[in-house]
């Protein structure tokens, strides 16, 4: 017995649901033709359903066993080596089936025989889950496709089954983000409300010293920690306002230029390597702020008589800013691009240049998609997490000064729950604190973002 992987059965139900397409469609012809009638509908449509209901419930069943199957495995193994010894308690025995998973995977090596025959066994019965998961996803594919085509009809209508198919489909994908939004807010609600049973909620919203560093004995000194947000909140906004002065206007420029003025030969060099940006990770980013601009701000600085610090708010919002910039240009590119033509003709026709155009018409219209990627930008900066560390540091002071280390609400969160970590502790459940103010934060942001551009464009209408 042999394992299939996964691109593999994924491959084999593409193969087995398209000959199904085919099929169905020769099928459905040869039926109406026996009894003398034409088809409701094109024969591509019964083609169409029954692909698609030999093929995505067949992918269905393969996600499920692929995800609950390892689980199930080390449940079974679990039991196992609980029956060597009963005496095991479940933190040892959890200890023993790491070790055998990683005897099997061949990561580590061992001289003791029962975890390699533990090991043998544990690699075999995956070997049969891997087989047995893609025979079943594929017989349920042939299955449902056998069905479905011995069932379709002539005088049934198969382009409603295929629309109502797709619908649901959409339905089930807008239903599933909703609800993992929805799991996303309550979890970090409750974990939120644990923090804030601990810790006074007004201290922590309006405190203005941030030191979550919890002592082990309670004669130490600062041993209840201080968890006031309004230094990490500062040092977000700070960092994140040095980011928008540099992605703001350079990005909406660009896109002015790219969609009214550039010639085609030029926009289609500038665009993409202005897009390029994009696909630079943070990290690299981070290297060239902590590397080359902090110092080189320093040394500017130093210059003209500033102290700047080497971890300074001034050089994260700089390089953040150049990062943002494909976003905004980008989004406001296929914005400026989407005003209708029309607009442009009336304003030029009346005798308008093409700047006036450009600031009296074109900009008002497009108003409301621009003020979106400028939010999906204030984002992106509020959740940068890479470029901050690397420059900005850690230090949660209270200052607007963009010349000093700060820090923001991302970085803390990461700081507070990087290794090992206990839920039981204020330090830990402060970053669920963290959370769900800047969850509430950006909302009220974007609320009133969104408030104002809608009462911009009805005002122009």
């Amino acid at each position: 017995m042999f394992s299939l992987p996964l691109s593999f059965v994924f491959i084999i139900l593409l193969c087995v649901s398209l000959f199904f397409y085919y099929y169905s469609k020769r099928t459905i012809v040869e039926k109406a033709s026996s009894i003398g009638k034409k088809a409701k509908t094109l024969p591509v449509y019964y083609g169409q359903n029954a692909f698609l209901w030999s093929f995505f419930p067949a992918c269905i069943f393969l996600i499920f066993l692929t995800v609950s199957g390892p689980n199930y495995i080390d449940q079974i193994f679990f039991s196992k080596i609980q029956d060597l010894n009963p005496k095991f308690n479940s933190s040892f025995i959890d200890l023993i089936l790491s070790k055998v998973i990683n005897v099997a995977n061949g990561k580590i090596e061992t001289d003791d025989q029962k975890i390699i025959v533990l090991a043998n066994d544990y690699l075999s019965a995956f070997e049969k889950f891997y087989f047995y998961r893609g025979l079943g996803a594929v017989l349920c594919c042939a299955l449902l496709g056998l069905i479905v085509t011995a069932r379709q009809k002539p005088s049934v209508n198969a382009r409603d089954q295929v629309q109502f198919f797709m619908v649901s489909i959409f339905f089930i994908s807008a239903l599933i983000a909703i609800l993992t939004t929805a799991a996303i807010i309550f979890s970090l609600f409750f974990e939120s409300l644990r923090f804030f049973n601990l810790y006074n909620v007004f201290d922590f919203i309006f405190g203005l010293h941030w030191s979550p560093n919890v002592a082990i004995r309670t004669d130490q000194v600062a041993s209840e920690g201080s968890f006031g947000m309004i230094p990490v909140l500062l040092g977000t906004l700070l960092i994140s306002f040095i980011a928008m002065c540099v992605a703001i206007p350079i990005g909406l420029y660009s896109a002015i230029y790219l969609a009214e003025f550039a010639p085609s030969k030029v926009r289609d060099y500038i665009k993409p390597t202005l897009e390029i940006l994009a696909g630079i990770p943070t990290v690299v980013y981070g290297y060239f702020a902590a590397l080359t601009a902090a110092p080189f701000l320093r040394d500017i600085g130093a210059f003209v008589g500033l102290d700047v610090s080497s971890e300074s708010a001034l050089a994260a919002g700089l390089v953040m800013g150049i990062m943002i910039i494909p976003f905004i240009s980008s989004l406001s590119d296929d914005v400026i691009r989407a005003v209708p033509q029309s607009l442009r003709d009336g304003s030029m026709g009346l005798g308008a240049t093409k700047a006036e155009t450009v600031y009296r018409v074109i900009i008002p219209a497009a108003f409301p998609g621009l003020v979106g990627s400028i939010l999906l930008a204030v984002s992106r900066a509020i959740g940068e997490t890479m470029i901050v560390v690397m420059a900005a540091g850690l230090s949660a002071k209270l200052t607007v000064n963009p010349l000093e280390s700060v820090t923001t609400v991302t970085v803390q969160i990461v700081s507070l729950l990087t290794g090992d970590t206990e839920f039981d502790n204020i330090k830990t459940l402060s970053a669920f604190g963290l959370g769900i103010s800047l969850f509430f934060f950006t909302l009220i942001l974007n609320i009133i973002a969104l408030t104002v551009s809608r009462r911009l464009a009805e005002n122009y209408d």
